[in-house]
């Protein structure tokens, strides 16, 4: 007898297609509207897997809605969205896809650098909107990035990703990390500091950390204050690893450059957010691996990783505590 499993978003035919194969597939189907809470919570009660996404809190609440589940598949390298301790005490696996998104999410945050930095989407609108009356020596200047110092905060296979764009434009990069990563100081020509002198001589911040307790307002007042007026923050790991009214204030106050943000608090983000309103912030709604090829391999190995739980079968991405 097939095991019953449940998708918490459309995914693409293919994926579907593999999964109905070993599975009774039960599936949210609205693409563009999170399954609510109160579905959620009576979709788990007879199923044996979940292949859900970082919008679903799959907290003790959902864990022990559901006294069959074995495996929750994530299709995201973060787990944030899981109680995977909840899980581990109620035997079930946890999985993820890690490595399969590096190259991608590095590229967007490489992108997002780049359009913080020379203004690109305030100069898009200025343009688009007829403001663009002629030729000025100060109109629209930028930061450099050719030669700059790139301090990057999180140094695993994002971090160093980012670490090798950032070798073709010249830049000094200086990383941070809880673990230093000797081998790859030589490798990638990088540099191990400490946080506060990161921060302090660093001209772009680039944070690739996973969210947890440890990272929660990892930048807040305190350390918006050590940055050069001139810097510019980039937060493409998640929403929570910022104090976005610390920020706020930080660029308000000119106490900082720009901030390029894929990632917020509460996604998706209240359009009246005062950080949007902000010329100096470019804002993007949580795209980092959001390429077709990508998406579609971590859809791919978050569907192989639920089908290996299920056949007793260890996942090829497990998240262990």
């Amino acid at each position: 007898m097939k095991p019953t499993i449940y998708v918490t978003r459309k995914v693409p035919e293919p994926i579907y297609a593999k999964l109905s194969k070993s599975c009774h597939v039960n599936i949210w189907n609205e693409p563009d509207i999170p399954v609510p809470r109160e579905v959620l919570l009576e979709e788990v009660k007879e199923i044996d897997g979940l292949f859900c996404l970082i919008t679903e809190t799959i907290d003790q609440e959902v864990i022990k809605a559901a006294p069959h589940l074995k495996v929750i598949s994530n299709m995201a390298v973060g787990y944030n969205n899981i109680d995977v301790e909840a899980a581990a005490e109620s035997g079930i696996i946890v999985a993820n896809t890690p490595g399969v998104l590096t190259e991608t999410t590095s590229d967007l945050t490489f992108a997002l650098l780049m359009a913080t930095a020379r203004r690109l989407v305030e100069a898009n609108d200025y343009l688009k909107k007829g403001q663009w009356k002629t030729w000025s020596p100060l109109q629209m200047t930028g930061q450099d990035i050719y030669g700059s110092t790139l301090g990057i905060i999180g140094f695993g296979r994002i971090g160093q990703a980012v670490a090798k764009r950032a070798s073709g434009f010249h830049m000094d990069v200086l990383y941070y990390n809880r673990t230093r990563k000797q081998e790859m100081e030589k490798t990638l020509g990088v540099r191990f500091t400490d946080m506060e002198t990161l921060l302090k001589e660093s001209d772009f911040i680039c944070l690739l950390v996973p969210y947890n307790k440890h990272t929660h307002h990892l930048i807040g007042e305190k350390e918006l204050k050590l940055m050069k007026s001139t810097a510019v923050l980039i937060n493409t790991a998640r929403g929570g690893v910022v104090d976005e009214q610390a920020l706020y204030q930080a660029l308000i106050n000119e106490e900082i450059w720009g901030a390029g943000l894929d990632v917020f608090k509460r996604e998706p983000v209240d359009p009246a957010l005062p950080l949007l309103m902000l010329p100096n912030v470019v804002a993007l709604p949580h795209i980092g691996s959001a390429s077709i090829a990508t998406r579609m391999r971590m859809a791919n190995l978050a569907a192989d990783n639920l089908i290996n739980a299920l056949e007793n079968k260890e996942p090829v991405m497990r998240v262990t505590l």
